[in-house]
């Protein structure tokens, strides 16, 4: 009975931001509520480890095409959960990775819906086409705040906080090179390594005060930067976000900044780069689920757009990979396209 409800209350947000976003688009993503402390943040809508496990394995006894996979485990022990989708291993791959800092969890939210849409007739054909792999929550200790160290000063409530780091207080995005931490090494051992990846989207969420031309961003996006990137990795990269900016801006409610990000390859998108070379691209939503900074927490009344615009990129990149249509992107946009400013001091990716 939980996981139902838990389940109602979800389609019931999105239902409510899609009416939202027809009713008066001029208050869509960027322009949804922030939080500042005046609101409540409730991450017990939010699914917890056990409950998307319990999910992703209903799914996959659902799903011929699906398989799920452990690729290792996390500091406290979790099993790091790999779906997969491999028709024809001559196919291009692409790899959705979520929550590599534990509390951005709406784009896991919107992974577990595409999941789904990936047993109906929503997506048909596409699974002929194009191989596709999704981590759900990679940090899952610090997704469901088990970590050693305290939260007890973060904004949430619910019944769980939610944290950027991993248990022992390690930032995953930032572990690349030296791959120190157990979620980086299954990571990079038994998927960059054993599967042979053509793109991946690594989502994640900002604060919630960048704003491009006066106006608050739905999410930013940008492509790998280190100057050690091949021409052609590179040039993919910026094909996959062109085709996630179009499809994202054509919705009339979302809208996107260049994310200002660094060139170590340290940090996933330029690592995987450089590599493996996969063509990546950094997807940054607005706000964050929890945070001990009240401007980085979103209101969650936008939480229904902002999972909607994650399964808007995943089944928007699935497609265009699928009938080729990515090979003919338009990369011109990225020379115009605005990078964000931030009205109060941002976090990096």
């Amino acid at each position: 009975m939980k996981k139902k409800m838990l389940s109602i209350t979800l389609t019931g947000i999105m239902a409510l931001g899609a009416v939202n976003v027809m009713a008066q688009p001029a208050l869509a993503v960027g322009n949804g509520p922030g939080y500042g402390g005046n609101e409540t943040v409730n991450t017990s809508i939010l699914h917890t480890y056990t409950e998307l496990v319990d999910e992703l394995k209903t799914q996959d006894a659902k799903q011929k095409a699906m398989e799920l996979e452990v690729i290792g485990k996390t500091v406290k022990g979790r099993d790091i959960h790999l779906a997969k989708f491999i028709t024809n291993p001559a196919n291009p791959t692409i790899l959705f990775l979520t929550q590599q800092h534990g509390n951005e969890q709406l784009t896991t939210e919107g992974a577990l819906e595409f999941i789904k849409h990936l047993g109906t007739g929503k997506l048909q054909g596409v699974l002929d086409k194009v191989n596709i792999l999704v981590i759900p929550m990679l940090n899952a200790d610090g997704a469901m705040g088990d970590v050693n160290f305290p939260l007890d000063h973060y904004a949430a409530d619910g019944g769980r906080h939610l944290t950027r780091y991993n248990a022992v207080g390690v930032d995953l995005n930032r572990d690349h090179v030296d791959k120190a931490q157990p979620e980086t090494q299954a990571l990079h051992n038994n998927v960059f390594k054993k599967y042979n990846i053509d793109y991946m989207i690594d989502l994640h969420h900002q604060g919630a005060e960048q704003e491009v031309n006066g106006k608050y961003v739905s999410g930013s996006i940008l492509y790998p930067t280190s100057p050690n990137v091949k021409p052609d990795v590179l040039e993919r990269s910026k094909k996959l976000g062109a085709v996630v900016y179009q499809n994202v801006d054509r919705t009339g409610w979302g809208h996107l900044g260049k994310y200002v990000g660094g060139s170590e390859e340290r940090i996933g998108r330029n690592g995987a780069a450089v590599q493996y070379g996969i063509s990546t691209l950094l997807f940054e939503m607005r706000g964050m689920s929890d945070h001990e900074r009240d401007d980085y927490v979103l209101g969650q009344k936008s939480n229904g757009y902002l999972i909607k615009q994650t399964i808007t990129t995943l089944e928007s990149t699935v497609r265009s990979i699928a009938d080729g249509s990515i090979e003919t992107a338009d990369t011109s946009f990225w020379d115009t396209l605005p990078q964000q400013s931030v009205r109060d001091s941002g976090e990096d990716e």
